[in-house]
């Protein structure tokens, strides 16, 4: 049973999250502060995390980062509740490693969809497949990445972004097209996110980024030679 880790100081929210959450097949726990969800975090691995970008104490991107920069955590799907819906509050919060975001308020039954989408996505593939192109390579069912060699740790979503451009090499895809088959998004007001990815990707890359290549106006696609 997938572990759900609910980070926000309103009690009363966190309880009505809880509830639908466990309704829905999931566990959960929850932490007031975000020093609490780092320390039940290492404790035991959550496999997601609902994370309120503002806290009593450090921030909820803050709390992003630090999973990010921790080897143990840094694959944890996480998902950030925010009063705030501005463009540059959800950008931020992707920088710092976040995988969707739900604005306050929200539809607890929307809320649950995207946990469960998030869960399902972030599942790893099965069947011993590795894919090359060019320096990179992926292998699918240890779920690890190299670049000529040397494993590069990426974290849930960029995985399955380099999956997608490695499945089509060379062919342009479309910012739209990665939305829908990494993000499960089909809204055409998102295509911020995939820049926000990409630009990060890069910086992971080493030698190998200038084969991700950025075609103006449409999207991305996968040098193979």
């Amino acid at each position: 049973m997938p572990l759900v880790l609910i980070v926000d100081d309103e009690a009363d929210l966190a309880g009505l999250v809880e509830f639908n959450l466990r309704a829905a097949g999931l566990e959960t726990t929850i932490a007031g502060s975000g020093e609490a969800a780092l320390k039940l975090a290492q404790q035991r691995k959550p496999d997601l995390v609902l994370l309120d970008l503002m806290l009593p104490d450090i921030s909820g991107k803050e709390v992003c980062r630090r999973f990010r920069a921790d080897p143990k955590l840094e694959g944890v799907p996480v998902v950030m509740l925010t009063a705030r819906g501005d463009e540059p509050d959800r950008v931020e919060g992707f920088l710092a490693g976040a995988d969707d975001y739900v604005t306050k308020p929200f539809s607890v039954r929307e809320l649950v969809l995207r946990v469960q989408a998030v869960l399902k996505r972030g599942g790893r593939p099965q069947g011993a497949q590795v894919l090359r192109t060019g320096p990179f390579e992926l292998d699918l069912a240890a779920h690890r990445f190299f670049v000529e060699k040397r494993e590069i740790e990426l974290t849930v979503l960029e995985f399955k972004l380099v999956q997608d451009l490695m499945a089509h090499p060379g062919q342009v895809r479309t910012r739209e097209k990665l939305l829908s088959e990494v993000w499960g998004i089909t809204s055409t007001q998102e295509t911020r996110t995939v820049d926000t990815h990409v630009m990060r990707l890069r910086e992971k890359l080493g030698v190998g980024r200038d084969k991700l290549e950025t075609v103006r106006g449409i999207g991305y696609r996968l040098l193979d030679s």
